[in-house]
């Protein structure tokens, strides 16, 4: 499976030596479906994970929940998110199940310790137990009761596959991405919703059109540009402090969408005429086949392909140099020893 879906993408050095190898694929089209790159197979089938969330939020706000609900930009952000569980978040997701009349005793998602490392530290030293409104992904099932709630539905079983709001939006997600519903592998996420499998291309296309709905209809074009405006003005809900996501689109002011799933996944999209006028949306999906379980392929990866494209500037790139996309591996002493540089090369 390696040597034919996934390819070299990252390598670690040590003095002049490959120390070791990330492998991984990724997609690259504009939102007319046109594959504009790819590395490794961009039919490879894996799931999305959490990448998927910007577009399990379309059908409630296509149906104008924010708005029935009063919702803020900072609010639909977090819908679309996998926060640290920082004070903040909690505020925010507390603001939204008081608006739907809802608490976080309702919410399925389960429990784990805040992604947010000073907020983790803070919670263990004053005797703090994590609960539900910490989950990285609290704001999605708090949107997915509040879509329940908008259309009249039952809200104990929201995280059913059968319930009707898991139905729109596996309907909606599937023509986003340009594919069957039938043909997208369903699996259970590790907050206990359904998440879906596809290709590669298929989710850089989502992407794409999530940013660029010239062919979609009004309301599902409207509730693109929603969920955009709000990830690109609150960047700080989708993601939090030192992470990627929230870094890169509050360096790229606007242009840039990104969202990134467990188990080495990332999605970014980029607003029509941020590479040149006239420049069409483009979705970018990337995969790593190890999991890339401590987040340095992903981001170093992400910034390659940015940079080749020329859709970032040289001050936006050395903004984000921390994450890449090369940058040198210092032993304990503090001295470089090797360098994590990506292998990738655009055609």
């Amino acid at each position: 499976m390696i040597s034919s879906t996934y390819l070299p993408i990252l390598e670690c050095t040590r003095g002049a030596i490959a120390e070791s190898v990330h492998y991984g694929a990724f997609a690259m089209v504009d939102s007319h479906n046109n594959l504009i790159a790819a590395h490794g197979d961009p039919q490879a089938i894996t799931f999305l994970r959490s990448a998927a969330k910007p577009l399990q939020a379309l059908p409630f706000i296509e149906n104008n929940g924010h708005t029935h609900w009063g919702l803020s930009k900072k609010e639909i952000a977090i819908i679309c998110a996998s926060h640290g569980g920082t004070d903040k978040h909690a505020a925010t997701i507390e603001s939204i199940q008081v608006k739907i009349n809802v608490s976080e005793d309702d919410l399925h998602c389960g429990t784990h310790p805040p992604l947010d490392a000073e907020t983790a530290y803070s919670l263990r030293v004053n005797g703090e137990t994590p609960t539900p409104k910490r989950h990285n992904c609290s704001g999605k099932h708090t949107g997915m009761l509040a879509f329940a709630r908008l259309m009249n539905l039952p809200i104990a079983d929201y995280i059913n596959s059968e319930h009707p709001i898991q139905k729109q939006i596996l309907l909606a997600f599937s023509r986003m991405c340009g594919i069957d519903p039938e043909a997208v592998t369903l699996g259970t996420d590790g907050c206990s919703v359904p998440n879906f499998a596809i290709p590669l291309q298929n989710a850089a296309l989502g992407f794409a059109r999530l940013c660029d709905s010239h062919d979609l209809p009004i309301k599902r074009a409207a509730a693109c540009k929603t969920i955009t405006n709000a990830m690109t003005a609150h960047p700080e809900m989708v993601a939090g402090p030192g992470r990627f996501d929230t870094h890169l689109m509050e360096v790229a002011e606007g242009k840039i969408v990104s969202k990134v799933g467990a188990e080495g996944y990332l999605c970014l999209g980029i607003m029509p005429d941020a590479l040149i006028t006239g420049s069409p949306g483009i979705g970018i999906a990337i995969k790593i086949a190890d999991g890339d379980l401590k987040s340095r392929a992903r981001p170093a990866v992400a910034l390659e392909i940015l940079h080749q494209l020329g859709a970032l500037t040289k001050s936006q790139m050395e903004a984000l140099s921390s994450f890449g996309p090369s940058y040198p591996i210092k032993n304990w002493r503090k001295l470089i020893v090797g360098e994590v540089r990506p292998l990738v090369k655009l055609n």
